[in-house]
């Protein structure tokens, strides 16, 4: 799985590079953001013709390694001026693996209007007109295309507010049914992707050659001793039985569930809204609902849902804890049948719930409608996807949704709004979303399930620093973050299934080393591109401005966050 494929599309022309010996080990973040760094000027107009678009498979790609196949996409973020990094599971990177691709690279811009989608098979690369997708939404293009080429094709696909640019927008992939549901969303690279003039990037792995392992033994022993510490999980168990949902119980309980854009921590409806009613809806309604469902080949966590309507019939796959808190609790919505329209709604036109979330809530502080109007939320996307004045605004994403209507209260940094943690009250999140060099991103660095006091300034940074070098291994090597809780004990595992896979020898500190020149890649990118640490902190009513379910504020000092990078 060595094939670096460059589409410039310009010209249309398709090439075909192999990793050097050298570059065996880069994959996933680490290849994206090597790219990013070496070929794109960090000055370049995001949609100019620099600015790149890279999609990397990890370590474990084409295998059935559990939470082994995330898919990264990079480039210079539209949303942020930042490098990006987004990664997503499904089923793209799983077939990248098996037709023996490492990454895929857009160059360049297509000619005026153009729109085309790339097709991949073992036999065949070419670029085809897209025309007729044109303003499509995402559910009904995906299943056109998988009408077109078979149902077994994995997609990466972007909706109406990609092609138009919005910086809210994201990029779907396919999951194991096929449902685009498994999103990059963050950093706007949906809109970046359709300035390239690609509407959708096709996979069809039906006739691949598949991954050669160098040792079978070794790999099937380790897998198998990774499955069984993973289901002996009483944490992972959780995931498994709640899904990502389970977590509003936990943040409501710190005061850390972002309620009525962030003005507080805890939400009176969050038990309309926690994992174990989701875990009973579904499971009442029946139908084609699933509470625990696998998002992606050979994961045994199977944190991902189907949630069904009250018919037993697919509503949206999969609800998740993000969406529910910022489509839900931080616009003081407590109804899950609403959130999940919300949500499906966010899908098909392209967009981040989490940002979108984040503009939602900025307009009902700015009085355009009220915390809690269900419909009025509902129509806010209806702007969108008609392409009204209001709908670009809230698709241009919570930072701009708030300067342009004046809210001087913007839950964000570096142009991102945060996820559903309030920093306030974790505050090692809160150190995250003001050091990452990505802006304000929960999986850039989560200390939520660290054991220190969540409340106090006290050791937040060293919890953040730490939390950072792991979650970005595991992005350069494509796996879950869940996988975390399975390999406490036994960390070697990571570097023993990428010895099996590719003959490589490799050891677990290798893997850090490997994240920590990630990192500091990625920041010297912001640097050159004019960030500076003056630029990593958080807006200022987090500081003053106490939560008042926590009872605190933020309060790491700015030359304590500094010492995030000194492992320089």
């Amino acid at each position: 799985m060595n094939k670096i494929i460059r589409i410039q599309m310009e010209t249309g022309e398709i090439k075909e590079e192999y990793c050097s010996k050298e570059e065996q080990l880069l994959a996933g973040r680490a290849l994206t953001s090597k790219v990013i760094s070496e070929e794109v000027n960090p000055h370049c107009d995001v949609f100019g013709s620099h600015n790149k678009l890279v999609l990397a498979a990890g370590l474990y790609a084409g295998t059935t390694i559990s939470c082994g196949n995330r898919l990264s996409i990079g480039g210079k973020s539209p949303l942020t001026g930042t490098i990006k990094e987004s990664n997503a599971g499904g089923n793209m990177a799983y077939k990248m693996g098996k037709l023996g691709i490492r990454a895929i690279i857009f160059e360049g811009l297509p000619p005026k209007e153009s729109l085309q989608f790339l097709y991949i098979s073992e036999e065949k690369m070419a670029l085809l007109p897209a025309n007729e997708y044109k303003e499509m939404p995402i559910y009904p293009a995906t299943k056109k295309l998988r009408h077109q080429f078979g149902d077994k094709v994995g997609i990466s696909i972007i909706g109406p507010t990609g092609e138009r640019r919005s910086l809210a927008s994201g990029i779907a992939n396919t999951d194991n049914e096929g449902r685009p549901s498994r999103y990059c969303g963050r950093g706007g690279l949906g809109a970046l992707m359709g300035s390239k003039g690609i509407k959708a990037i096709v996979l069809d792995d039906s006739n691949a050659k598949g991954v050669t392992i160098e040792n079978a033994a070794l790999l099937k022993k380790t897998q198998k001793q990774l499955n069984k510490e993973i289901l002996n999980n009483e944490a992972l168990g959780r995931f498994t039985k709640y899904g990502t949902a389970g977590m509003v119980d936990i943040t409501n309980a710190l005061g850390a569930l972002p309620t009525h854009n962030f003005s507080r921590g805890a939400f009176d409806l969050a038990k309309a809204i926690n994992g174990n009613n989701l875990h009973e809806v579904i499971t009442q309604r029946g139908g084609v609902g699933n509470p625990s469902h696998s998002c992606m080949p050979g994961c045994v966590i199977r944190c991902s849902n189907v949630y069904p309507d009250d018919q037993g019939k697919e509503k949206v796959s999969p609800l998740e804890y993000e969406t529910i808190s910022l489509l839900g609790s931080n616009c003081g919505i407590g109804n899950l049948d609403v959130i999940a329209d919300l949500n499906y709604r966010c899908n098909n036109l392209g967009l981040d719930t989490i940002d979108t979330g984040g503009a939602i809530a900025l307009a009902m502080e700015a009085g355009v409608i009220p915390f809690g109007d269900e419909l009025g939320a509902l129509n806010l996307l209806n702007e969108v996807e008609q392409n009204t004045w209001l709908g670009r605004i809230i698709a241009s994403g919570g930072v701009r949704t708030g300067q342009i209507l004046g809210v001087r209260r913007i839950p964000a940094v570096k142009g991102q709004i945060m996820a559903a943690y309030d920093p306030r009250a974790i505050k090692g999140l809160g150190v995250t979303y003001a050091t990452s060099t990505m802006g304000a991103d929960h999986t850039a660095g989560q200390t939520v399930r660290m054991p220190i006091e969540h409340h106090h300034a006290k050791g937040q940074v060293e919890a953040s620093q730490k939390a950072q070098i792991t979650n970005t291994m595991h992005d350069c090597i494509g796996t879950c973050l869940f996988l975390n809780g399975a390999l406490a004990n036994h960390p070697e595992w990571l570097s023993d299934m990428i010895t099996a896979i590719h003959g490589i020898t490799c050891s677990y500190e290798e893997l850090l080393s490997i994240a920590k020149q990630t990192l500091l890649l990625e920041r010297d990118f912001n640097q050159r591109a004019g960030f500076s640490d003056q630029d990593d902190h958080l807006p200022e009513f987090f500081y003053i401005e106490e939560n008042p379910d926590s009872k605190t504020v933020f309060d790491v000092s700015h030359t304590e966050m500094k010492k995030v990078f000194d492992f320089e």
